[in-house]
């Protein structure tokens, strides 16, 4: 899983044309550490369809701040360069595909 930085967010994520799910997220997040295996299995069942990143909140604060991440775990797909759309929360397995079928 990549790690995003403000240095590399727009070539992995903005200029990528695979939908991509980025992962907002911190150490010290008990349901952050909950979603990461989910998202690690996510990843290889995804491979060449979505790309699933991750960005350290507490390192890339910037980042949260640009996208309106205000509680952790967040995730927000994106397509094209664009937020399809966001899940806040730990939901599970079944509530990531769910929001990974939108990038289809």
């Amino acid at each position: 899983m990549i790690d995003l930085t403000k240095d590399n967010f727009d070539l992995e994520v903005m200029d990528e044309s695979t939908p991509v799910l980025v992962d907002f997220w911190a150490t010290w997040c008990g349901p952050c550490q909950m979603a990461s295996p989910i998202l690690d299995e996510l990843e290889k069942e995804y491979t060449g369809t979505i790309k699933i990143t991750k960005v350290n909140v507490d390192e890339e604060g910037s980042l949260a701040q640009k996208y309106g991440v205000m509680s952790i775990p967040t995730v927000v797909l994106f397509k094209d360069g664009k937020e399809v759309d966001r899940q806040v929360g730990f939901n599970g397995k079944e509530g990531y595909i769910e929001l990974l079928k939108k990038a289809q």
